[in-house]
């Protein structure tokens, strides 16, 4: 993979100074991204405790631990701090809780400026994506609104090892304003205008991945977790169709690229907790064993399949998923389940 540059600071943008909400990995991975491609950033940490970490030591302990962050880059507990006088800012909250965040603090975000997405999630109840949580709880025009997606694997990055990733935006000219304020060597963002298709694909895949530890754990093989992967990817391209998405961008880094890296890395928290589930472990037990952090998936396939009865979309993959999840269905009867399923064309 080619770099866009050679990590050196970016020039011909307006986005000089960045605030990105949100400490956790990766939050505090953008954050150093942003850095390394030259901005002036400032991470805030919902606990003061993550932020004076940070600020004593230069590391996220919590949540990063041995990844010195770039001088550049400072931390604050105090929202308000955070966000004065910043030309963009970066969203890196949990997707079930960003409804709550943005009533808190939408507020004291600074009018005209591009808001960056981290999260994938749909959220529960209303099957909203997240971009149109922002937009209408954070009172955010949609066109300021930017989707990051793609195979970002936080640790990894964190680690300087290069990755190609997604901005998605209905005003294409601020997902460039973007693109050139975190493009580095390791980073290369590119960009596209169909927000449905990366958000739906974004948040898919961690349903995906759950299904492939599963089959993992069980030691299904490659064929089962080749099998999942193709066939899920099938079933989010045809929701993301059905919600008005390009099926080429399932196609693309933030279809095939994420799915593949999620459902492949020992790293995924995902992929991790469907072996766990697998195991014998029940979904409580699995979550604690993962420190307490749910992965997406997990919230995933409830709001997903929401999406899907609603169009009426046939997501076999996710409500399996759901089944395991939510209805005891033991792990080894969800592989059943599918390859049980009436024969049709691909």
């Amino acid at each position: 993979m080619r770099p866009l540059h050679d990590g050196t600071p970016t020039t011909g943008t307006a986005l000089g100074r960045v605030a990105v909400l949100g400490a956790g990995s990766w939050g505090t991975t953008y954050a150093k991204v942003l850095a390394d491609a030259g901005r002036d950033v400032v991470l805030w940490a919902r606990r003061e405790a993550v932020a004076s970490d940070i600020t004593a030591t230069g590391i996220n302990h919590d949540y990063l631990r041995g990844v010195v962050l770039p001088q550049n880059l400072r931390a604050t507990s105090d929202v308000d701090e955070a966000l004065d006088g910043v030309d963009a800012v970066a969203l890196g909250l949990p997707s079930q809780s960003m409804r709550e965040n943005l009533t808190v603090f939408r507020d004291s975000i600074p009018g005209g400026v591009p808001v960056i997405s981290l999260a994938k999630g749909v959220e529960i109840g209303t099957g909203l994506r997240m971009s149109e949580v922002i937009s209408r709880v954070g009172r955010v025009e949609p066109a300021r609104v930017v989707v990051l997606t793609g195979p970002n694997l936080a640790v990894e990055i964190a680690h300087d090892r290069p990755t190609a990733s997604v901005l998605a935006c209905i005003d294409h000219d601020v997902a460039i304003q973007v693109q050139k304020a975190c493009a580095t060597g390791y980073f290369r963002p590119y960009t596209i205008t169909d927000v449905v298709g990366a958000e739906i694909a974004g948040t898919g895949k961690n349903i995906i991945a759950l299904a492939c530890g599963i089959a993992g754990g069980l030691q299904l093989g490659l064929n089962t977790a080749a099998s999942l992967m193709t066939r899920g990817l099938n079933e989010l391209t045809r929701l993301g169709e059905a919600l008005g998405g390009n099926a080429a961008t399932f196609a693309g880094l933030a279809g095939l690229g994420d799915l593949v890296a999620t459902c492949s890395s020992p790293l995924s928290r995902n992929r991790t907790l469907g072996g766990r589930l697998a195991a014998g472990m029940g979904l409580e037990a699995a979550v604690e064993a993962a420190g307490g952090q749910v992965a997406e998936g997990v919230v995933s396939c409830r709001s997903m399949r929401d999406l899907a009865h609603r169009h009426q979309i046939d997501m076999p993959i996710t409500e399996a998923v759901f089944n395991v999840c939510y209805h005891h269905m033991p792990p080894y009867e969800m592989i059943s389940s599918l390859m049980g399923r009436p024969h049709s064309p691909e």
